[in-house]
């Protein structure tokens, strides 16, 4: 949902108030387009190389446009739903780009701040989702419980896997390359299934209510997957073959 549209404003509006929100809408607009385009082909390239950089950093720069642009206008109408959204959305492009970024093993003062923000979003979501329980229509703000607990729940673990790796001072190897992976193609997630099923306004009358759009929502999961199984492959083979090379020696077999 879009947060914010010119119809919204009150005729008599300053000029400039204008002018802000369609600077805001732009960047929110184009952000999560770009977003989405660069998202895609970033999990799709080889990881590491030339074209994954560049494709990385054109999401990372366009999340946080869209991400931080929808927040705002959120805030200003208190539209909660979206908030909890646009802030998720910057949280997680910017814990997988402090994660790559940051030496391996260690942790700062930013690792304490976003922990502390996505705790406290974990909170209001579910503080409004009990909001929502308790109302005589069981919504809160237009939203149904389930929406808020589920985003809550989602908010909640992000928090537990920070506090982690705060106590643990750090994060390397595999894992580091698994947080990076699996909290980019998360933000990716909220980005696609925000636009391709929340946002069938705007594409041909044909496709509302296709089924098919389900498949570019929720193929930035099936990416992640993937990925993830990728990065710990290696791991998991040589450690069967570790067992197994000592396996043969404990037996008095050669290796």
């Amino acid at each position: 949902m879009t947060p914010v549209s010119i119809s919204q404003l009150h005729a008599s509006a300053p000029w400039w108030i204008f002018a802000i929100v369609i600077a805001a809408l732009s960047l929110h607009i184009g952000g999560g387009s770009f977003g989405i385009l660069s998202g895609y082909a970033a999990v799709v390239v080889r990881k590491g190389a030339r074209l994954h950089r560049i494709f990385g950093t054109v999401f990372f720069v366009s999340m946080l446009a869209m991400g931080t642009m929808g927040l705002a206008l959120s805030v200003w109408i208190k539209q909660f739903g979206n908030i909890a959204g646009g802030a998720l959305a910057t949280y997680l492009v910017a814990t997988a780009w402090l994660t790559v970024k940051r030496k391996a093993g260690t942790t700062g003062r930013l690792d304490i701040a976003l922990f502390v923000g996505v705790l406290a979003t974990a909170g209001l979501l579910l503080y409004w989702g009990l909001l929502a329980t308790m109302s005589a229509k069981g919504t809160f703000q237009g939203y149904g419980a389930a929406l808020y607990y589920v985003f809550g729940s989602f908010a909640t673990l992000f928090a537990a896997l920070d506090l982690k790796v705060i106590l643990r001072g750090g994060v390397s190897g595999a894992a580091r390359i698994a947080r990076h992976l699996w909290r980019m193609c998360f933000a990716l997630f909220f980005a696609a299934a925000s636009f391709f099923l929340g946002q069938q306004k705007v594409m041909p009358a044909f496709m509302h209510g296709s089924p098919l759009l389900f498949i570019p929502a929720f193929a930035p999961l099936g990416f992640m997957l993937f990925w993830l199984v990728r990065t710990y492959l290696p791991k998991w083979r040589r450690t069967r073959a570790s067992a197994s090379h000592e396996s043969s020696h404990a037996l008095g077999q050669p290796a």
